[in-house]
């Protein structure tokens, strides 16, 4: 460890305690683990700050050591980076371990005010505590995830407040350079903040964008926005026998979500991505290094009573007699194509991966779809998160490519489409064995021949894995990547907060 390293250690260690300064070679080896094909990236240190004044001053100190730090709220973004640094060497500032109160929760309005390091199973259970007046829009990803971390990396839950960052009101960051801002009305150099978090737009520019995806600052509080419980909520499934189905389910959803009749999201899964969850790869634990059989997924429809895909969605309301009816016309709408199988809410229950459905759309954490990341041993898994516009015939374009090129690196098509009314975000999931040096370097090219392919056809991501940003920063026109480095030189100008996330750099 370095002069310089070593003398920011110190002066962070005056500022927060000498204890929340972590070198121990076994806490490092445990930060430095991920999912993703490339190996281990070990921390230079773990820093863990109590507050605002102690993120300030780690800032200021690595501005004075030039020393690159990486912030994370829980660090369970599994298969996207968990909580290894960009680069070996970083210092992570763990925001989860001491910043994880609930400052506020106002039922009035319908939100609550959170550090970084509340998870959505411990906002989940305040609520609950509270009487159960208001749901989270919870993912079906770990429980233990942060809420803030979630959103600022633009991820999604399935209800009406599905768009987790679009949910945010009122940031206070803490920019590379040192200084705090606050956004919104908190803005005001007033101590009265009363419109912080319930307007999300003051005079001037809106800045609260510039902190999702990238690498400017350190947000340390956030207002989120929550909605009232109903007083019921009904579930809705249907199975499509065949692949090519897509396109017609596609197309069936649309209408409902442009009208939003239906005020969830339509979760499209796919055979493996449903059944995974509680089933491994007979074939491939039986020695086959090839994507699993069509053959076996149809075994395997037919032991677990699902399709090839499976659709849900679900309503709210004031009884259950009141939801009947639009139960009713949902299902009219579906079974006009002749191949949908309704499957009602009460039969879905006792359907682990319908289960999870039913689960993440009222705002009810669980781990039931972390099981598919053992669908083959080894822990390797990345998602690659391209989106289709609400067309059936593009989203079987980009189904046939995702398909051949999951086949070709002898990877298994685990998909689920989370559509909208205009756009469906696709959750391809890579499961590996990362001990296998070969079946490693497939995972890796696969991803790349996505990334590649999936953009050639006017197809971004939604989320990259931290293996890959670089890549996708690369696609996009340099006058943008420009635009990024001179904002990353006026809020960072020595580059301290995790250079090289997102691909940004100090130009």
């Amino acid at each position: 460890m370095g002069t310089s390293m070593d003398a920011f250690l110190q002066e962070a260690g005056q500022a927060i305690g000498a204890q929340w300064v972590d070198t121990r070679d076994a806490t490092l080896a445990r930060y430095g683990e991920h999912t993703l094909p490339a190996g281990r990236r070990t921390p230079g240190a773990v820093l863990f700050p109590d507050s605002t004044a102690d993120v300030q001053a780690i800032v200021a100190a690595a501005n004075r050591h030039g020393v690159p730090l990486y912030p994370i709220s829980t660090g369970n973004n599994i298969g996207l980076g968990s909580r290894a640094p960009i680069a070996t060497g970083q210092v992570v500032v763990d925001l989860g371990f001491r910043m994880n109160r609930i400052l506020e929760v106002n039922e009035e309005i319908c939100y609550a005010v959170l550090e970084p390091g509340v998870s959505f199973q411990m906002l989940h259970d305040e609520l609950a505590r509270r009487g159960d007046k208001l749901m989270i829009s919870a993912t079906s990803g770990p429980p233990h995830g942060g809420v803030i971390g979630n959103a600022l990396d633009r991820g999604a839950g399935y209800g009406p407040y599905f768009d987790h960052f679009g949910m945010l009101c009122g940031m206070e960051v803490v920019l590379g350079n040192g200084k705090l801002i606050r956004t919104g009305d908190g803005s005001l150099q007033t101590d009265n903040r009363l419109n912080w978090h319930v307007s999300k737009y003051s005079a001037g520019p809106a800045l609260d964008g510039l902190f999702s995806q990238s690498n400017y600052g350190i947000v340390t509080r956030v207002g989120v926005w929550l909605m009232p419980r109903p007083p019921a909520a009904r579930s809705f499934h249907f199975t499509f026998p065949d692949d090519d189905d897509l396109a017609e389910i596609v197309d069936l959803c649309r209408p409902l979500k442009l009208s939003n009749f239906v005020p969830t999201l339509f979760r499209i899964s796919n055979d493996l991505y449903a059944i995974s969850s509680e089933a491994k790869n007979q074939e491939y634990l039986a020695g086959s290094k090839a994507s699993i059989s069509d053959g076996a997924r149809r075994a395997l429809r037919e032991k677990h009573g699902l399709g090839a895909w499976q659709v849900s969605g679900l309503f709210y309301g004031a009884s259950d007699a009141a939801i009947e009816p639009m139960i009713q016309r949902v299902r009219a709408h579906f079974e006009r194509s002749g191949k949908a199988r309704y499957i009602a809410h009460e039969e879905a229950t006792a359907i682990a991966p319908l289960r999870v459905a039913i689960e993440s759309m009222t705002g009810r954490p669980g781990i039931i779809e972390l099981g598919m990341l053992q669908w083959r041993p080894g822990s390797g898994n990345s998602w690659f998160l391209p989106g289709t516009p609400m067309a059936g015939r593009h989203a079987l374009e980009l189904d046939h490519l995702g398909r051949g090129i999951f086949k070709k690196y002898g990877m298994d098509y685990i998909v689920m489409h989370v559509a909208s009314a205009r756009f469906a975000r696709g959750l391809h999931v890579l499961v590996w064995n990362k001990d296998d040096a070969d079946e490693n370097a497939r995972a890796d090219a696969c991803y790349r021949e996505l990334a590649v392919e999936f953009a050639r056809r006017g197809v971004g991501v939604g989320r990259a894995p931290v293996d890959y940003q670089s890549l996708h920063m690369d696609q996009v026109m340099p006058e943008l990547r420009e635009t990024y480095s001179a904002i990353k030189k006026a809020l960072d100008p020595n580059g301290i907060i995790a250079p090289g996330k997102y691909g940004i750099t100090v130009a």
